[in-house]
C-alpha cells in the first residue's frame, strides 16, 4: 500500500492472500481454511441466520474471542464465504461459441449455489471481490470475447445472467420450504375460467404438474427455458454490433 492508499478490507487480504503474518503471540492453531469449513458446516446444517463467531468457534472447540486472531468480523466471515462457496469457475473449451459458453457458465452457477442453497441469503453488501468470484467474472467475460461488444455492455450482459441465476435459485429455495404447496390442485379448485380463462387454460397444460409417470425434471427445465429466451435477447443485442 502506497501513502495515501486506503486500507484493503480484511477480507480482501485474506481471500488474496495479502494478510500479515502474525506477530508476537501464541503460535496459532487455526487456518483460515479450517474457519471457513466449519462456518460452511454449520450453514449447511443450520442456514446463514445461524451463523455467528461464537457458533463456528464451538463448531471447531474454541473460544470466539481465539477466532477474533483469525478473523476480524462476522462480516469478513461471510464475504470469504461468499467467494468459497461459488468455488472454481467451469472449464469452457477455447472456440465456444459466446451463446454455448454463457448456458455452460449459468449452469454452472446454478449447479454450485444449489449444493448450497443458503449462500443466497448472505447480504450483498458490495459486489464480491475474492478471486474464485474473479475466476468466475473472467470465465464469462471471455465467452464473449470477439462479439464486438464494449466492455462495460459485456459486464451488464455477464450480471443480468447471474442475476437470473441466484433470482432462479432463490424462488426453488423458497418453495421448497412451503408445506402443503400443492399449486396445481389448490387452483383448480377456485379458478373460475370465466373470470380467469388465459390462467386456467395455461394450468391445463399441466406445466405444473409434478406427477408424471416419467420422472422430469420441472425445476432445471424451467431454468433452462428461461435461460434460453434470455440469451435470445443477448442474440439480438449481439448482432447489432456484427452489422
Amino acid at each position: 500500500m502506497t501513502t495515501g492508499e486506503a486500507a484493503l478490507p480484511r477480507a480482501v487480504e485474506l481471500m488474496w492472500g495479502l494478510a500479515q503474518p502474525a506477530g508476537r503471540g501464541p503460535k496459532r492453531a487455526l487456518t483460515i481454511d479450517q474457519i471457513v469449513d466449519a462456518a460452511i458446516e454449520v450453514a449447511d446444517a443450520e442456514g446463514v441466520a445461524a451463523l455467528s463467531m461464537s457458533r463456528v468457534a464451538k463448531q471447531l472447540g474454541f473460544t470466539a474471542m481465539s477466532l477474533y486472531r483469525y478473523v476480524d468480523s462476522k462480516d469478513t466471515l461471510l464475504d470469504l464465504l461468499m467467494d468459497r462457496v461459488v468455488g472454481a469457475p467451469p472449464d469452457i473449451p477455447a472456440g465456444t461459441s459466446w451463446r454455448a459458453g454463457l448456458e455452460q457458465w449459468a449452469f454452472a452457477e446454478f449447479d454450485r449455489i444449489g449444493r448450497h442453497p443458503w449462500w443466497i441469503d448472505i447480504p450483498l453488501a458490495r459486489p464480491p471481490m475474492g478471486p474464485n468470484n474473479m475466476a468466475w467474472l473472467e470465465v464469462a467475460l471471455g465467452a464473449l470475447a470477439g462479439t464486438g461488444v464494449p466492455e462495460p455492455a459485456k459486464l451488464e450482459l455477464v450480471m443480468n445472467v447471474s442475476v437470473y441465476v441466484i433470482g432462479k435459485r432463490r424462488m426453488l429455495r423458497d418453495l421448497q420450504t412451503v408445506e402443503g404447496a400443492d399449486f396445481a390442485s389448490v387452483m383448480a379448485r377456485v379458478l373460475d375460467p370465466q373470470r380467469f380463462p388465459a390462467v386456467t387454460a395455461a394450468m391445463s397444460g399441466s406445466a405444473f404438474d409434478g406427477e408424471s409417470e416419467v420422472h422430469f425434471d420441472w425445476a432445471r427445465a424451467d431454468f433452462e427455458f428461461g435461460l434460453a429466451r434470455m440469451l435470445d435477447g443477448f442474440e439480438v443485442f449481439i448482432r447489432t454490433f456484427a452489422e
